[in-house]
């Protein structure tokens, strides 16, 4: 198989990223709840910007669902959204309505670590599921292999630097703080990450073409 016609069967940089954050419409309806939340708070009150925030969310699902459009990640936002307003509420602290994503990042970042030890990278795994039609081939080379598994350590150090930001800021009381950190902390490092994937992934599949089929 040539290159060009390897090339052509790889999925564009943009097309990959659209799928893993559900297109940019999903990427901006992602962060739209926990922004109401942070800027309702800081104006308003606690409870208020709970009720606006899970509303925000549950909006943005119905539109999706009157258009007939995906809303996995709409209702995988929701769900987030709704615990954290949940304990929040309970509490009286607005730096719980935080909390389960903090848990959730140090549990996504143990997963990762995880898929290492035992030689099935996560990465790998989602590069064969997003871009090369379910293929397991790049088990088979070690180069690939090896790649999968410092990019998914990669990948793991990011999360983990993140969230141990906002769990310093959630111990520490820094609410706002919190809120905003949460926000310039989620998407993009995680865009970057993408694009340094598929970039570095790209590289290595045309050097060994013949290696490595594309699907």
């Amino acid at each position: 198989m040539s290159e060009q016609t390897r090339e052509e069967r790889l999925p564009t940089l943009s097309e990959q990223m659209a799928e893993q954050l559900g297109g940019w419409r999903g990427l901006i309806e992602s962060s739209v709840p926990v922004l109401v939340f942070v800027v309702t708070n800081v104006v308003w009150t606690l409870r208020p910007a709970l009720v606006l925030s899970v509303a925000t969310a549950v909006g943005l699902a119905v539109i999706r669902l009157a258009q007939k459009r995906p809303i996995r990640h709409a209702l995988n936002g929701l769900f987030g959204i709704g615990i954290g307003a949940v304990l929040a509420w309970r509490s009286g602290n607005a730096r719980d309505f935080y909390l389960p994503g903090i848990f959730y990042s140090y549990a996504y970042a143990l997963v990762m670590l995880g898929s290492i030890a035992i030689k099935r990278p996560l990465v790998g795994w989602i590069w064969s599921i997003v871009a090369d039609g379910g293929s397991q081939q790049w088990r088979q080379n070690p180069r690939l292999v090896r790649t999968f598994a410092w990019l998914t350590a990669l990948w793991a150090a990011t999360w983990i630097a993140k969230v141990s930001v906002q769990a310093v800021l959630y111990v520490t009381h820094q609410d706002t703080a919190l809120g905003v950190a949460r926000i310039v902390l989620g998407f993009p490092p995680y865009l970057l990450l993408l694009v340094v994937t598929v970039w570095i992934v790209r590289r290595v599949l045309r050097a060994e073409p013949a290696t490595v089929p594309a699907g």
